[in-house]
């Protein structure tokens, strides 16, 4: 979805000529409603992509972010409810924030080529972290293998080091690897899109993984387990088995437990997924692996219908990824 395609957008301005600054929150205090790392894109002509706030900065970072595309230069704004100009803009719900400007392209702002090889790493799923130091405009772009950022990577969070330096994490997109096209599914994709993930359908029978049934939405139609294996299996992914049949859901569990993916959750009762714990112990699963699986899915909300269903499973993968 566009709103987190903040990078490419800019990038995308600049290349076309239109110029392009980047917002990032890189600091905030108290009910400030957007997290360090969240970014707004603004074009010369003022177009905005994302969000830096709920809406109440915004205004005032557009008018920075074109005078920063005039003179080149970089800032730091802060918007708190002791400083006048934070009520002028509207942030009065009793928190601070500090926002980074830069124009891309221009002056002492973002190099094209650094942001260029970040937007290069995204397109490529692989984690890179963008690390800057307001006081002396100093940048780098940081990989994963790096010691002192593997919990930031981890926990997807950005924020400020003690040095004073940002760093902005940019982890691989996330994604649902959904394993039978029945009604849930028809609920669970399009929330799992809304919620920022990139749905994937998976189920080799074309009769109900069809266009018709689940238009708009990617459908595979190869054997699950090999379907994983194509779509790739990794920290950033969640993998819901729902067909209820073993000979497909299977193969899908045991390809996912092989892998890192952070969540596994399959659909069926209790009783139904005693059956399965059995069948994969037999095929020389460990106790370990087995207790990875969220069986039956989802969070016990009471759920009946498909769509109630589909809550369930996607605020427990939200649970999961969050909370661990």
């Amino acid at each position: 979805m566009d709103h987190d395609q903040i990078p490419e957008i800019a990038l995308n301005w600049h290349r076309e000529g239109r110029g392009a600054a980047l917002a990032t929150v890189i600091e905030t205090w108290g009910s400030a409603p957007r997290q360090a790392g969240s970014q707004l894109a603004i074009s010369g002509g003022g177009e905005i992509m994302g969000s830096v706030s709920g809406g109440c900065v915004e205004g005032a970072v557009v008018v920075e972010a074109q005078e920063a595309l005039a003179d080149g230069t970089p800032r730091v704004l802060t918007f708190g409810v002791a400083d006048e100009t934070a009520f002028e803009v509207g942030l009065a719900c009793g928190g601070t924030i500090r926002i980074l400007v830069e124009p891309v392209g221009t002056g002492r702002g973002l190099p094209v080529a650094m942001l260029e090889t970040l937007v290069a790493h995204r397109a490529a799923r692989q984690p890179v972290a963008y690390g800057v130091r307001p006081d002396l405009w100093e940048r780098r772009l940081i990989l994963p293998d790096d010691a002192a950022m593997q919990d930031r990577f981890r926990a997807d969070r950005s924020g400020l080091e003690e040095d004073g330096e940002f760093i902005a994490i940019f982890n691989p997109p996330l994604r649902m690897l959904v394993v039978g096209a029945v009604h849930i599914a028809q609920a669970l994709l399009p929330m799992a899109r809304l919620a920022g993930y990139d749905p994937v359908l998976i189920d080799p029978r074309e009769a109900f993984g069809s266009s018709g049934r689940f238009p708009g939405e990617v459908i595979v139609h190869d054997w699950p387990d090999e379907a994983l294996q194509a779509q790739g299996l990794d920290t950033r992914t969640a993998v819901v088995t729902l067909t209820h049949d073993s000979k497909l859901d299977d193969p899908a569990i045991l390809s996912a437990l092989a892998s890192d993916v952070f969540y596994l959750g399959c659909l069926g009762s209790t009783r139904t997924h005693a059956k399965r714990l059995d069948r994969l112990r037999e095929a020389g699963v460990s106790e370990g692996a087995l207790a990875r699986i969220h069986a039956p899915v989802g969070l016990d909300i009471g759920a009946k219908t498909p769509a109630e269903i589909a809550v369930s499973v996607l605020a427990q993968v939200t649970q999961a990824l969050r909370k661990g």
